[in-house]
This record gives C-alpha cells, sequence and structure tokens, in this order.
C-alpha cells in the first residue's frame, strides 16, 4: 500500500534526514534559521512546550539543545548544524502552536552563527533529493505508526 497523505515539504531548506530539522542559510547575514518540518510536526502532534538553547550556546552538529513537548510523545531537539546560537523564536515560546501552524516562517525554532556550515550542510537533504527523501519518510513513518 502506497502512503496517500501529503505534507509540505519546502525545497529551498536543507533538512536533517533523520530528526525532520531544517536549515536556511540567510544570504544577507550567513545565519542558518532551524526549525522543523511539517512530517515531523505531524508525527508528534500540536505542541505544547518549547525548550529551545540560550543565546550564546555552542552547539554541534546532532546534540541535543532543547525538547518539544506534544500530545502525542515529548522530543528532543537536535540541532542540524554546529555554531554558536545567536537567535531565539520568543514567540514561538509563549506560543508553540505558532510552529505547527507556520513551521517554515513564523515558527522557526532559533538561529546560528554557523562554523561549519560548508562541510556539515553535505550532510543535509537539499535540491533534487528532498522530494524522494520525503516520500520515504512518509512510508517509514506509516510503517511505524505515526502516521494514520
Amino acid at each position: 500500500m502506497q502512503p496517500s497523505q501529503s505534507f509540505e515539504i519546502t525545497e529551498n531548506l536543507h533538512y536533517h534526514p533523520s530528526h525532520h530539522l531544517w536549515a536556511k542559510k540567510e544570504p544577507e547575514t550567513g545565519r542558518i534559521i532551524v526549525g522543523i518540518d511539517a512530517l515531523g510536526l505531524h508525527a508528534i502532534g500540536d505542541l505544547a512546550f518549547l525548550a529551545l538553547p540560550e543565546i550564546g550556546t555552542a552547539v554541534k552538529k546532532g546534540e541535543a539543545v532543547g525538547s518539544l513537548e506534544a500530545a502525542k510523545m515529548t522530543s528532543e531537539l537536535r540541532t542540524p548544524v554546529s555554531g554558536i546560537v545567536i537567535g531565539r523564536n520568543e514567540k514561538a515560546l509563549q506560543d508553540p502552536l505558532l510552529v505547527n501552524q507556520k513551521p517554515y516562517s513564523d515558527g522557526w525554532l532559533f538561529s546560528i552563527d554557523p562554523t561549519e556550515w560548508e562541510a556539515e550542510k553535505s550532510e543535509l537533504v537539499s535540491g533534487a533529493a528532498i522530494p524522494p527523501w520525503a516520500q520515504a519518510e512518509i512510508k517509514r513513518y506509516h510503517e511505524q505508526g505515526l502516521l494514520k
């Protein structure tokens, strides 16, 4: 059976292949904006609480930097890139549902001044690799019972 559900997966971003966080480099500043994609959000449910890293925190790709608490589960928030945290979405901290409602815009999580972007971006899913990755993830989530 082929999953029929579809999710908005924006193609101009870089995605962590298993944690469903996205990274977007701002050309003007060089900073990286980090958020969670629609598929990951659907799997965990409506967010009730966010814990984000403090500004000034040095982070390494893959390490836990916060948490997401939702209706279905609690999950660690793992950064997709290394660097120094330079911003947090205070609106999302006050209203976590903003992340569910606008995951690719107003619902971003935190921003990073990257230290290893050029090396680390090649380990993220981007460009033409996004559609087949997204379909494989939807299938995997169905098989694990995370999607109905």
